[in-house]
């Protein structure tokens, strides 16, 4: 008997990461090891010193194959001493962790993205050489005036959760063939981790139904919402009391902090945080409380219980969710250490 064991690492690409995979097939009883690939077809090598490591760092079933086979997240290692690769930013992640673990730094992330027609290059709902109504009935919306792509949503929900990812919800977003999901609550590196892979799945599902899936932080230019990463973060301190969400709030925003966030919060920063669509200007720091036009909103249920979580509310679709994570993880529990 054998079986397979898809791959998947995130490659060099720029400027925006993306997730590559390759299949092993293995016998039964065997167990995915370290493996390797042609970084020089990934931006990730030279082609005279190709070779890449690939080592597995977290597993699941594959709900696509399904029986036996199943999925292998890889961090990407050089050759030469296997110490971390330069676009491994999952490194950077497990070292943050390690030395803020004992915060209990949790994380949710709401992954925005847009399904796009290939046929015109536009999202899905838009007619060809046209607009459709303007934003307001879709968020959260139902008809089939309204939503358009449901049956590979709810494909790819299922699938996360046979894959046991932490998915935890699903929704239409603002404007027409855009949808969101959301994974978490939970730390650090577990959270992108499982965000890397429900990528992955969509992005294969997707090809299923020949429709592309796209994180571009504006997918559609002018009065459009663009597509975020909001990232939903705690920790136990700001689980049990007020001041340690203000302390979060004000590190966020402190000289120099916020411009070293938004370098690593994805590609098209300044045309998504326009200071319009439910955002704060990118060259603009606020808080406030149930503020969809902050940089970080304080849910109300948070002032009223005086204890819980921010919404850090600038990070594009198209960002490294271990990049948001680490950054967000030194910020906040640097400043409540």
């Amino acid at each position: 008997m054998v079986y397979r064991a898809e791959y998947l690492w995130i490659d060099g690409s720029e400027p925006t990461r993306e997730v590559r995979s390759k299949t092993k097939v293995l016998a039964d009883g065997d167990q995915p090891g370290i493996w390797g690939f042609d970084g020089s077809s990934t931006n990730q090598a030279t082609g005279d010193n190709s070779d890449v490591v690939l080592n597995p760092v977290f597993e699941c079933p594959d709900p696509i194959r399904g029986g036996d086979d199943i999925i292998v997240l890889c961090e990407t290692l050089l050759t030469a001493d296997f110490s971390p690769h330069p676009t491994n930013t999952r490194a950077a992640a497990v070292a943050a962790l390690a030395k803020y673990g004992d915060q209990e730094p949790i994380f949710g992330l709401e992954q925005e993205y847009t399904l796009m027609n290939p046929g015109t290059g536009w999202p899905a709902g838009f007619p060809p050489n046209g607009f459709p109504a303007p934003q307001g009935p879709y968020y959260c919306g139902v008809g089939a005036l309204k939503i358009h792509g449901r049956d590979l949503i709810e494909e790819h929900t299922r699938a996360c959760m046979d894959a046991g990812l932490a998915i935890s919800g699903t929704n239409a977003e603002v404007m027409p063939g855009q949808w969101e999901f959301q994974i978490g609550p939970v730390d650090t590196v577990t959270v992108a981790d499982h965000l890397w892979v429900a990528r992955y799945l969509l992005f294969r599902l997707a090809e299923n139904h020949e429709v592309e899936v796209s994180i571009e932080a504006k997918p559609m230019k002018g009065d459009w919402n663009g597509a975020g990463m909001h990232t939903n973060f705690s920790t136990k301190a700001m689980r049990e009391g007020y001041d340690a969400i203000i302390t979060a709030c004000e590190a966020m925003g402190a000289d120099g902090v916020a411009e070293r966030h938004l370098a690593g919060y994805g590609t098209g920063i300044e045309e998504r945080l326009t200071g319009a669509h439910e955002t704060q200007r990118y060259d603009q720091f606020s808080y406030g409380v149930s503020d969809r036009g902050a940089s970080i909103r304080i849910p109300w249920q948070v002032a009223k219980d005086q204890k819980g979580y921010i919404e850090d509310r600038r990070p594009n679709a198209n960002a490294d969710p271990y990049v948001v994570a680490t950054l967000m993880t030194e910020t906040c529990c640097a400043a409540l250490a």
